[in-house]
């Protein structure tokens, strides 16, 4: 269990070292979203319950988070 944890983790920080967007750009609540997503779509449950929370928690930054990021809001297409 501690191995898939620590595996799921260096995914998330190579993805978020890798990916296009900057750590400037990023608020700190947008990027743990994106880290939570990532792990959700590795397989994690648990992050993907935390992802959807977040999202909720956040209802005034949906709007342009809708648009920066549609994939996060798969079930609306």
């Amino acid at each position: 269990m501690l191995t898939r944890y620590l595996a799921a983790s260096a995914i998330t920080v190579v993805g978020l070292l890798g990916s296009g967007l900057s750590a400037q750009a990023q608020d700190a609540r947008e990027a743990e979203i994106l880290g939570f997503h990532q792990l959700c779509e590795h397989g994690d449950r648990r992050a993907c319950v935390r992802f959807g929370v977040l999202i909720q928690q956040n209802a005034d930054r949906q709007v342009a988070w809708r648009h920066a990021h549609p994939d996060w809001f798969w079930w609306e297409r």
